[in-house]
């Protein structure tokens, strides 16, 4: 059973950033110890993974006596699309093993037992902490009730994320900490995750555009720190082209137009924990905080974060802006030819 639930888990990942706010669910059919149907949760509003799994079955009288293994508890309430235990149970499939339980306030148990009530016999729990891991976003936005967060920067050897002022004022050119191999890699990243956020001042200095330009996907929501209203529109984040999410400060005028929605927030009172309840509140699952310091130290010190990945450059600034302070567990190093990329997690 668990060599069929790890090819779920590898089929799954076909639909890594593209079915937000649902979960990334893969599928297997096996008939006589072959598998002869699999598939992966469509983008929002699409086909469930187990539903084109059946559908990719070619000879249909096999699913009477055939074992469907999926990632997550198959759902059992109509919401895009009907039920998948319906679907299973109208196609006589015998049995079914589930990965793990969904969380979700709709499911949580209802679809096995819904199989159960209809004579499908129901096995839980296989490969269950590989299939908790790679639905993390989904159990973290629905049992933590907020975006699964994982924190980027780069450093250099010295420790620093940006140099002084003194050296930005001698050209208008960004100072690159890592190298382009890395940079892709943030970029392929950003294509992954739902919501990206920086604060005011990356924006001030760097006027990014918080896109995929060097990587082929979806570009994330745009979530800005603006509390006194100084991004105007020159910046490239306030152009419209993507889903943008403003957070103002008290008093601020809040005028939501195209593109962009804003939400007023309190900037004196845990700042991230507010965020998370508007990211929530607006069904983003993830999001990846690539603010400046004061931005990320706050996430950091409210323990609201989940991952870090740490880029250290082979650059030095000799004097700048130091690097936020973490502490959590590691995993081993990964070399990106001249750049170490430091992973570290919440648990």
């Amino acid at each position: 059973m668990e060599k069929y639930i790890s090819r779920c888990i590898q089929v799954a990942k076909n639909g890594l950033g593209k079915t937000f706010p649902n979960p990334m669910v893969g599928s297997v059919i096996v008939y006589n110890d072959m598998i002869i149907g699999e598939g992966s949760t469509s983008s929002y509003g699409g086909a469930h993974a187990e539903v084109n799994a059946i559908n990719s079955v070619k000879d249909k009288s096999l699913l009477s006596k055939a074992t469907l293994y999926v990632t997550l508890e198959p759902c059992s309430h109509h919401g895009k699309t009907p039920p998948c235990a319906d679907l299973i149970i109208e196609n006589k499939i015998p049995k079914v093993v589930i990965g793990t339980l969904d969380p979700h306030q709709k499911v949580a148990g209802k679809g096995a037992n819904r199989l159960r009530e209809a004579g499908c016999e129901v096995v839980l729990g296989v490969l269950e902490d590989e299939c908790r891991q790679h639905h993390k976003r989904f159990l973290s936005f629905h049992q933590k009730q907020r975006p699964y967060i994982i924190l980027k920067w780069a450093e250099t050897q010295d420790g620093l994320i940006a140099p002084d002022e003194s050296m930005r004022s001698e050209t208008a050119k960004p100072f690159w900490i890592t190298n382009e191999h890395s940079r892709q890699l943030v970029h392929k990243w950003r294509s992954e995750e739902q919501a990206i956020l920086v604060g005011t001042n990356t924006v001030l200095l760097d006027n990014p555009k918080l896109s995929v330009r060097h990587w082929r996907g979806t570009s994330p929501i745009r979530v800005i720190l603006d509390q006194h209203s100084k991004i105007n529109e020159t910046y490239h984040v306030r152009d419209n082209s993507i889903r943008t999410i403003v957070l103002k400060g008290n008093g601020e005028m809040v005028q939501t137009g195209g593109n962009t929605i804003y939400e007023t927030v309190d900037f004196k009172n845990n700042l991230p924990l507010q965020v998370c309840d508007i990211l929530y509140n607006h069904a983003i699952v993830s999001v990846i905080i690539e603010g400046g310091r004061q931005t990320i130290q706050s996430f950091i010190n409210e323990g609201l974060w989940d991952e870090a990945r740490v880029f250290i450059g082979a650059t030095k600034f000799g004097k700048g802006l130091e690097a936020p302070l973490i502490s959590g567990d590691t995993m081993p190093d990964q070399r990106i030819l001249g750049d170490v990329l430091k992973l570290y997690s919440n648990d």
